[in-house]
Protein backbone atom coordinates (compact mmCIF):
# COMPACT_ATOMS: atom_id res chain seq x y z
CA UNK A 1 0.00 0.00 0.00
CA UNK A 2 1.79 3.39 -1.48
CA UNK A 3 1.80 5.82 1.90
CA UNK A 4 0.70 9.54 1.59
CA UNK A 5 3.20 12.08 2.96
CA UNK A 6 1.40 15.04 2.30
CA UNK A 7 0.20 15.91 5.73
CA UNK A 8 3.54 14.34 7.54
CA UNK A 9 6.17 15.65 5.16
CA UNK A 10 9.46 13.14 4.15
CA UNK A 11 10.89 14.35 7.51
CA UNK A 12 9.06 11.58 9.05
CA UNK A 13 10.44 9.18 7.19
CA UNK A 14 13.64 10.81 6.10
CA UNK A 15 15.55 9.09 9.06
CA UNK A 16 15.38 5.94 8.03
CA UNK A 17 17.31 6.18 4.87
CA UNK A 18 21.15 6.72 4.27
CA UNK A 19 20.85 7.94 0.45
CA UNK A 20 18.46 9.69 -1.68
CA UNK A 21 18.18 9.85 -5.12
CA UNK A 22 16.24 13.11 -6.10
CA UNK A 23 15.17 13.71 -9.38
CA UNK A 24 15.47 17.64 -11.01
CA UNK A 25 12.84 18.46 -13.72
CA UNK A 26 9.29 17.42 -12.21
CA UNK A 27 10.57 17.46 -8.64
CA UNK A 28 13.39 20.37 -7.58
CA UNK A 29 12.34 22.56 -10.92
CA UNK A 30 9.75 22.82 -13.97
CA UNK A 31 12.34 24.01 -16.51
CA UNK A 32 11.58 27.44 -15.57
CA UNK A 33 11.98 28.11 -11.91
CA UNK A 34 12.85 26.10 -8.88
CA UNK A 35 10.07 24.52 -6.24
CA UNK A 36 11.21 26.08 -3.34
CA UNK A 37 9.27 23.73 -1.24
CA UNK A 38 11.87 20.81 -2.86
CA UNK A 39 14.89 23.17 -1.99
CA UNK A 40 14.37 23.60 1.73
CA UNK A 41 13.39 19.72 2.02
CA UNK A 42 17.29 19.64 0.03
CA UNK A 43 18.32 22.30 2.54
CA UNK A 44 17.09 19.68 5.43
CA UNK A 45 18.93 16.87 4.24
CA UNK A 46 22.16 18.57 4.22
CA UNK A 47 21.54 19.63 7.83
CA UNK A 48 21.05 15.89 8.76
CA UNK A 49 24.04 15.41 7.40
CA UNK A 50 22.34 13.12 4.56
CA UNK A 51 23.74 11.36 1.39
CA UNK A 52 21.80 12.73 -1.64
CA UNK A 53 21.89 13.01 -5.66
CA UNK A 54 20.34 15.05 -7.76
CA UNK A 55 19.90 12.38 -10.48
CA UNK A 56 18.71 14.07 -13.59
CA UNK A 57 17.79 12.52 -17.24
CA UNK A 58 19.15 15.40 -18.81
CA UNK A 59 21.59 14.60 -21.80
CA UNK A 60 23.98 17.26 -20.81
CA UNK A 61 27.32 17.25 -18.71
CA UNK A 62 26.84 17.45 -15.25
CA UNK A 63 28.83 21.12 -15.01
CA UNK A 64 25.96 22.65 -18.11
CA UNK A 65 23.01 21.82 -15.79
CA UNK A 66 24.98 23.17 -12.83
CA UNK A 67 24.97 26.47 -14.90
CA UNK A 68 21.44 26.53 -15.30
CA UNK A 69 21.00 25.37 -11.90
CA UNK A 70 22.87 28.69 -10.99
CA UNK A 71 20.63 30.99 -13.06
CA UNK A 72 17.41 29.92 -11.27
CA UNK A 73 19.44 30.66 -7.81
CA UNK A 74 20.40 27.05 -6.46
CA UNK A 75 23.31 27.51 -4.08
CA UNK A 76 26.78 26.23 -5.01
CA UNK A 77 26.64 23.67 -1.94
CA UNK A 78 23.72 22.29 -3.84
CA UNK A 79 24.52 22.08 -7.26
CA UNK A 80 27.63 19.72 -6.42
CA UNK A 81 25.15 17.22 -5.63
CA UNK A 82 24.17 16.92 -9.86
CA UNK A 83 24.60 13.94 -11.73
CA UNK A 84 23.33 13.32 -14.94
CA UNK A 85 22.13 10.59 -17.76
CA UNK A 86 24.84 12.77 -20.07
CA UNK A 87 28.02 12.56 -17.49
CA UNK A 88 27.29 8.79 -17.77
CA UNK A 89 27.17 8.36 -21.34
CA UNK A 90 29.69 10.61 -22.36
CA UNK A 91 32.06 8.41 -19.82
CA UNK A 92 31.07 5.31 -21.84
CA UNK A 93 31.56 7.18 -25.38
CA UNK A 94 35.17 8.18 -24.39
CA UNK A 95 35.84 4.97 -23.55
CA UNK A 96 34.57 2.89 -26.54
CA UNK A 97 33.46 5.11 -29.29
CA UNK A 98 35.77 8.14 -29.21
CA UNK A 99 37.74 7.62 -32.46
CA UNK A 100 34.07 6.91 -34.57
CA UNK A 101 31.95 8.82 -36.64
CA UNK A 102 28.81 9.47 -35.22
CA UNK A 103 25.02 11.00 -36.36
CA UNK A 104 23.29 13.28 -34.12
CA UNK A 105 19.90 13.60 -33.16
CA UNK A 106 18.76 16.33 -31.25
CA UNK A 107 19.03 20.18 -30.71
CA UNK A 108 21.98 22.37 -31.22
CA UNK A 109 22.23 23.34 -27.12
CA UNK A 110 23.15 19.36 -26.74
CA UNK A 111 26.54 19.95 -28.63
CA UNK A 112 28.43 20.14 -25.74
CA UNK A 113 27.87 17.01 -24.76
CA UNK A 114 30.63 15.45 -27.49
CA UNK A 115 32.62 18.42 -27.70
CA UNK A 116 35.70 16.42 -26.92
CA UNK A 117 35.15 14.87 -30.30
CA UNK A 118 32.89 17.24 -32.11
CA UNK A 119 35.38 16.74 -35.53
CA UNK A 120 33.75 13.21 -35.52
CA UNK A 121 30.44 14.19 -35.92
CA UNK A 122 29.01 13.37 -39.38
CA UNK A 123 26.86 15.49 -40.98
CA UNK A 124 24.69 13.11 -43.08
CA UNK A 125 23.29 9.61 -41.76
CA UNK A 126 25.04 7.42 -44.20
CA UNK A 127 28.59 8.52 -43.16
CA UNK A 128 28.13 7.49 -39.37
CA UNK A 129 29.02 4.39 -37.57
CA UNK A 130 26.60 5.31 -34.68
CA UNK A 131 24.13 7.40 -33.69
CA UNK A 132 23.48 9.49 -30.97
CA UNK A 133 20.24 10.41 -29.42
CA UNK A 134 19.76 13.55 -27.08
CA UNK A 135 16.67 14.79 -28.09
CA UNK A 136 14.58 15.73 -31.06
CA UNK A 137 15.61 18.34 -33.78
CA UNK A 138 14.07 21.73 -33.35
CA UNK A 139 12.41 21.63 -36.19
CA UNK A 140 11.18 17.98 -36.20
CA UNK A 141 10.11 18.36 -32.41
CA UNK A 142 6.67 16.76 -32.66
CA UNK A 143 7.14 14.57 -36.22
CA UNK A 144 7.92 10.50 -35.13
CA UNK A 145 7.33 9.95 -38.66
CA UNK A 146 10.07 11.94 -39.49
CA UNK A 147 12.43 9.85 -37.37
CA UNK A 148 11.00 6.56 -38.87
CA UNK A 149 11.70 7.92 -42.55
CA UNK A 150 15.55 8.67 -41.75
CA UNK A 151 15.91 5.57 -39.66
CA UNK A 152 14.55 3.44 -42.44
CA UNK A 153 18.26 2.57 -44.00
CA UNK A 154 20.20 2.65 -41.03
CA UNK A 155 19.08 -0.17 -38.20
CA UNK A 156 22.19 -1.98 -38.69
CA UNK A 157 23.94 1.02 -36.40
CA UNK A 158 23.67 1.19 -32.53
CA UNK A 159 22.17 4.36 -31.35
CA UNK A 160 23.11 5.61 -28.08
CA UNK A 161 20.05 7.30 -26.33
CA UNK A 162 21.63 9.47 -23.48
CA UNK A 163 17.46 10.28 -22.05
CA UNK A 164 15.56 7.99 -21.64
CA UNK A 165 12.40 9.88 -21.01
CA UNK A 166 9.89 10.07 -23.40
CA UNK A 167 8.34 13.11 -22.08
CA UNK A 168 8.66 16.17 -20.12
CA UNK A 169 7.12 19.47 -18.69
CA UNK A 170 8.27 22.41 -19.28
CA UNK A 171 6.50 24.74 -17.13
CA UNK A 172 2.51 23.72 -18.59
CA UNK A 173 4.12 22.30 -22.06
CA UNK A 174 4.33 18.88 -22.55
CA UNK A 175 7.45 17.90 -24.83
CA UNK A 176 8.65 14.99 -26.05
CA UNK A 177 12.59 13.69 -25.34
CA UNK A 178 15.14 11.29 -26.46
CA UNK A 179 13.36 7.91 -25.30
CA UNK A 180 10.65 8.90 -28.17
CA UNK A 181 13.11 8.77 -30.86
CA UNK A 182 14.77 5.32 -29.37
CA UNK A 183 11.45 4.36 -29.35
CA UNK A 184 10.95 4.38 -32.68
CA UNK A 185 14.41 2.87 -33.66
CA UNK A 186 13.73 0.13 -31.43
CA UNK A 187 10.20 -0.93 -32.90
CA UNK A 188 11.91 -0.40 -36.34
CA UNK A 189 14.67 -3.40 -35.04
CA UNK A 190 17.43 -1.07 -33.91
CA UNK A 191 19.63 -1.48 -31.09
CA UNK A 192 19.57 1.25 -28.43
CA UNK A 193 21.87 1.61 -25.46
CA UNK A 194 20.29 3.48 -22.83
CA UNK A 195 21.99 5.86 -20.11
CA UNK A 196 19.79 7.37 -17.63
CA UNK A 197 17.15 5.93 -15.50
CA UNK A 198 15.53 3.60 -15.15
CA UNK A 199 19.11 1.38 -16.21
CA UNK A 200 21.77 0.91 -13.13
CA UNK A 201 24.99 2.39 -14.89
CA UNK A 202 23.81 6.08 -13.82
CA UNK A 203 22.80 5.43 -10.45
CA UNK A 204 25.91 3.63 -9.72
CA UNK A 205 28.58 6.17 -11.71
CA UNK A 206 26.84 8.61 -9.26
CA UNK A 207 27.81 8.06 -5.74
CA UNK A 208 29.09 5.06 -3.44
CA UNK A 209 25.52 3.46 -3.44
CA UNK A 210 26.70 0.19 -1.11
CA UNK A 211 24.81 -1.02 1.52
CA UNK A 212 23.20 2.34 2.03
CA UNK A 213 19.08 1.86 2.33
CA UNK A 214 17.85 4.45 0.13
CA UNK A 215 14.92 6.18 -1.34
CA UNK A 216 14.75 7.14 -4.72
CA UNK A 217 12.04 10.36 -5.39
CA UNK A 218 10.71 11.44 -8.81
CA UNK A 219 7.70 11.92 -10.91
CA UNK A 220 8.27 10.08 -13.65
CA UNK A 221 6.75 6.24 -13.32
CA UNK A 222 9.23 4.69 -16.37
CA UNK A 223 12.12 6.14 -15.06
CA UNK A 224 12.43 7.47 -11.57
CA UNK A 225 10.21 4.77 -9.76
CA UNK A 226 10.73 2.04 -12.27
CA UNK A 227 14.90 2.74 -11.23
CA UNK A 228 13.96 2.39 -8.23
CA UNK A 229 12.38 -0.78 -8.37
CA UNK A 230 14.83 -2.58 -10.38
CA UNK A 231 17.42 -1.80 -7.60
CA UNK A 232 15.27 -2.61 -4.97
CA UNK A 233 15.31 1.08 -3.36
CA UNK A 234 12.31 2.47 -1.89
CA UNK A 235 10.75 4.99 -4.09
CA UNK A 236 8.57 7.80 -3.52
CA UNK A 237 6.29 9.40 -6.35
CA UNK A 238 5.47 13.11 -7.01
CA UNK A 239 1.72 12.83 -7.97
CA UNK A 240 1.60 16.37 -9.51
CA UNK A 241 4.17 15.77 -12.13
CA UNK A 242 3.83 14.12 -15.56
CA UNK A 243 1.19 11.78 -14.46
CA UNK A 244 -0.79 14.38 -12.25
CA UNK A 245 -4.23 13.59 -14.87
CA UNK A 246 -3.90 9.68 -14.77
CA UNK A 247 -3.55 9.75 -10.85
CA UNK A 248 -6.54 12.37 -10.57
CA UNK A 249 -8.78 10.57 -13.11
CA UNK A 250 -7.86 6.30 -11.90
CA UNK A 251 -6.47 7.34 -8.19
CA UNK A 252 -2.36 6.23 -7.64
CA UNK A 253 -3.00 2.06 -7.15
CA UNK A 254 -4.71 1.64 -10.50
CA UNK A 255 -2.18 3.54 -12.20
CA UNK A 256 0.72 2.15 -10.32
CA UNK A 257 -0.58 -1.15 -11.72
CA UNK A 258 -0.77 -0.36 -14.74
CA UNK A 259 2.87 0.80 -15.30
CA UNK A 260 3.97 -2.21 -13.52
CA UNK A 261 5.90 -0.20 -10.46
CA UNK A 262 5.87 -0.50 -6.44
CA UNK A 263 5.05 3.06 -4.81
CA UNK A 264 5.85 3.20 -1.04
CA UNK A 265 5.11 6.81 -0.66
CA UNK A 266 3.65 9.67 -2.59
CA UNK A 267 3.35 13.53 -1.78
CA UNK A 268 1.63 16.00 -4.39
CA UNK A 269 4.88 18.32 -4.69
CA UNK A 270 8.50 17.09 -2.52
CA UNK A 271 8.21 19.43 0.81
CA UNK A 272 9.82 18.38 4.30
Amino acid sequence: MTKNLDLNGLQSIADNYDLFYIDLWGVIHNGIKLNEKAMIVLQELSKKNKSFVLLTNAPRPNKTVKDFLEKMGMCEELRDHVFTSGEASLNYLKKYFLSQKFYHIGPPRDFDLFHLFKNNRSEDIKGSEYLLCTGLFDEYDKDLIYYQNLFDNHINKKMICTNPDLIVDRGNKRELCAGSIAMVFEKMGGEVVYFGKPYPEVYNQSIDNNNKKILAIGDNLNTDIKGANLLNYDSLLVSNGIHRDEIKDKGIQQVSKEYETIINFIQSDLKW
